[in-house]
């Protein structure tokens, strides 16, 4: 055996003596992370200080060591922060490489920030750092769009349209009663994303590779550095579990499939045959080839934003499907659905806040829908039961005769004469043309949760006022 040296001149530094030869550029590839993964650097490097300071608290590393290392992150941070820093895709990811150039900055010190951590337990803690951020981003977002909701609403508490079934015309209710619908959609995923935040708020730095560590750490102090509730209580769990991403992307689905719909709904009535609102130029687009269309493309593109958003989160479910415990580089492909998937979804709540901000109502034809499309038919139906104890079934049959006389002689059922209602039932009096009307209509439905315009402005006022408390 040669007493010379092992060359490691072409070794793989990152590695060390394990590796024999650097990468193949293809490898590199497809095993580097920080062309996405650098977003995480200002939560890497808070994570590394609160480790560090653990470290030093237990006489793990050296006062001096740790001051270094404090000064050292702060000059990587400066950099990064001033567009100075040089992000290596030869480091593979943000962890590797903020380290790297610590250690340009102190030297050896640098390595000893690493101990009783693993990259494994590194990214868990940071994604869970960047992912609490983002719910309060989004959560501050649906507030802001329930705030323009509840104006929104206000404004028209009683302005009359057609309510729908099937798209179909059903029964009349208010403009604003159909907007707070929203509002209470977008309430629950608003808590599903608290609720998201306050399950994933477990720390676990600390957790190492996947067994945990030799050192005497302390994990409850890190995690309340960081402000999290407690360590994470399974080292195994600790690195290998991505379900966190995963609430906050279902969470994420859902709210954008109710954001889906609402953009349905504009699409819908800013075409000409319905007419109920328009959107200014700052929301819509023109044709290339067409000069009469206004295209509504920002609800279209939130529309479509949804397929996409469901999309990411399919593939994180497909990703975590059949890995084994503990940590597995597959996991490595969760950051970019992740991303993704919070980018888009704040883009679309911001695009909803300024189209619901700026859409313009045409009361008249919400009015005039409401009046040609015999939403009164359940009232009439309502007289039958409780004016001359006709079995609801029996009304339905009635109604629907006085329905299709109305539709056959192009009249509303308010102008049927009432001898023609007398031959379809002969009970019928006079009092039933005061329910045939859609004021009476909307203002009838008194039930909590009703469109009358009463139960409408308190249920606004009850919001305005729960949502300042929060």
């Amino acid at each position: 055996m040669s007493d010379t040296p092992h060359d490691t001149s072409s070794s793989n530094k990152m590695w060390g003596g394990r590796f024999a030869n650097s990468p193949d550029a293809v490898m590199e590839s497809i095993n580097a992370s920080i062309s996405y993964d650098k977003r995480l650097w200002r939560h890497d490097i808070i994570a590394s200080k609160a480790h560090a300071k653990m470290l030093c608290v237990q006489n793990i590393i050296s006062q001096t060591d740790y001051d270094s290392i404090l000064s050292g992150l702060d000059a990587v941070y400066s950099e990064i922060e001033q567009g100075k820093f040089t992000f290596s895709p030869k480091l593979e990811d943000i962890h590797m490489n903020i380290e790297h150039r610590l250690s340009e900055f102190i030297g050896t010190a640098a390595g000893r920030l690493h101990t009783a951590r693993s990259r494994n337990d590194q990214v868990a803690t940071d994604t869970k750092l960047w992912l609490r951020d983002m719910i309060d981003i989004v959560t501050t977002l649906i507030t802001d769009i329930q705030t323009v909701i509840l104006n929104r609403a206000d404004e028209h508490f009683d302005t009359i349209m057609p309510g729908f079934t099937h798209l179909q015309s059903a029964q009349p209710v208010t403009f604003g009663h159909h907007l707070m619908a929203y509002f209470e959609m977008l309430n629950r995923d608003k808590g599903r994303f608290i609720d998201a935040k306050k399950r994933m708020n477990e720390c676990p730095l600390g957790a190492a590779a996947l067994a945990g560590t030799v050192y005497n750490t302390d994990r409850f102090l890190v995690a309340e550095t960081l402000g999290f509730d407690a360590p994470t209580r399974n080292s195994l769990d600790s690195v290998s579990s991505r379900d966190f991403a995963l609430e906050y992307m279902a969470a994420a689905a859902i709210c954008a499939g109710n954001l889906s719909r609402l953009c349905e709904e504009l699409i819908i009535w800013m075409t000409p045959q319905f007419n109920f609102i328009k959107l200014s130029d700052a929301w819509t687009t023109g044709s290339s080839i067409m000069p009469q269309k206004k295209n509504p493309d920002a609800a279209e593109l939130v529309r479509a934003k949804t397929g996409r958003i469901n999309g990411n989160l399919l593939a994180l479910l497909t990703i975590i499907k059949g890995l084994p415990l503990a940590y597995s580089k597959d996991m490595q492909e969760d950051k970019e659905a992740l991303f993704d998937t919070v980018d888009n979804l704040e883009l679309s709540l911001t695009a909803i806040k300024g189209m619901l901000s700026d859409l313009t109502v045409n009361k008249d034809k919400m009015r005039h829908a409401a009046d040609s499309g015999f939403c009164v038919a359940t009232d009439l139906a309502d007289w039958l039961v409780k004016s001359l104890n006709i079995p609801f079934r029996q009304a339905h049959h009635i109604t629907g005769s006085l329905v299709k006389y109305a539709e056959d002689n192009q009249l509303t059922l308010e102008n049927i004469p009432l001898n023609i209602m007398q031959n379809i039932e002969p009970l019928i009096t006079s009092d039933i043309y005061t329910v045939l009307n859609v004021e009476s209509s909307v203002n009838s439905r008194t039930s909590y949760g009703g469109t009358a315009t009463s139960c409408v402005k308190q249920q606004i006022n009850e919001r305005k006022a729960s949502l300042c408390q929060k």
